[in-house]
Formats: structure tokens, C-alpha cells, sequence
């Protein structure tokens, strides 16, 4: 089970920390998606358990970072110099099985997710 917050209203060139505790089971992926308002659901960032594979889409290299804290089993997605377009609601998720770091940007490969939680940035 997986539960996401940290959301909120932010203004543009803010940051904000999303974080996604995770319960019931380990997994070897972590991600988080994102769904603009009248959009589809997109790719934002995902990494490896371990860390040695990290991915981020084009649009957010340099302003977010994937993170976890394996004691709290936790992960968290940084999120700087925000931006309008950034608004939308956040999904985590996590996979059970390891795959290939091509893989980790495509939604089809995420096991469990969690509520989401909404990013609205004013400008």
C-alpha cells in the first residue's frame, strides 16, 4: 500500500517535497507519474531500490529529485523551481521485480500506486 503527500498550492520558483510511504511488501522500483489537468498520466522520474539506475523525464532533469529513505521505507520527489506547468496531481508507485532502466519510464511496469496527491503552482 502506498501513500503520497505533501502537496499543496505553491507559488512559481517555490519548491515542494512529496513524499510516499510504502507498507505490506518490498518492491525494486520506485516512481513518480503525474497527471496535468486534462492531460495523461506522464512520466516524471523513477530509480532503482539500490540506486544504481535513475531516470527523469526531459521536462524535469535539474529541478526534481528521486530519493528514498530505506529506514522509513519512504521515497520522496524534490521539486524545484516550480513552475505552472508542473501543476498536477502526483502518483507514486513502486515495482516488486527489478527490469531493465528502459522500462522504468512506462507506466504499463508499475505493480502497486498510491492516491496521488495535487500540485497546483500559481504564477
Amino acid at each position: 500500500q502506498l501513500q503520497a503527500f505533501g502537496g499543496g498550492l505553491v507559488q512559481a520558483g517555490g519548491s515542494v517535497r512529496l513524499s510516499c510511504a510504502a507498507s505490506g511488501r518490498t518492491f525494486n522500483i520506485y516512481g513518480w507519474f503525474r497527471r496535468a489537468p486534462g492531460k495523461e498520466r506522464e512520466f516524471v522520474a523513477a530509480r532503482t531500490w539500490g540506486g544504481d539506475s535513475t531516470r527523469y523525464a526531459d521536462s524535469v532533469k535539474g529541478r526534481f529529485t528521486i530519493s528514498r529513505d530505506r529506514a522509513k521505507n519512504t521515497m520522496t520527489l524534490q521539486i524545484n523551481s516550480l513552475k505552472p506547468e508542473d501543476t498536477a496531481v502526483y502518483y507514486c508507485a513502486t515495482r516488486v521485480n527489478r527490469i531493465i532502466s528502459m522500462y522504468l519510464s512506462s507506466d504499463a511496469y508499475y505493480d502497486y500506486w498510491g492516491q496521488g496527491t495535487l500540485v497546483t503552482v500559481s504564477s
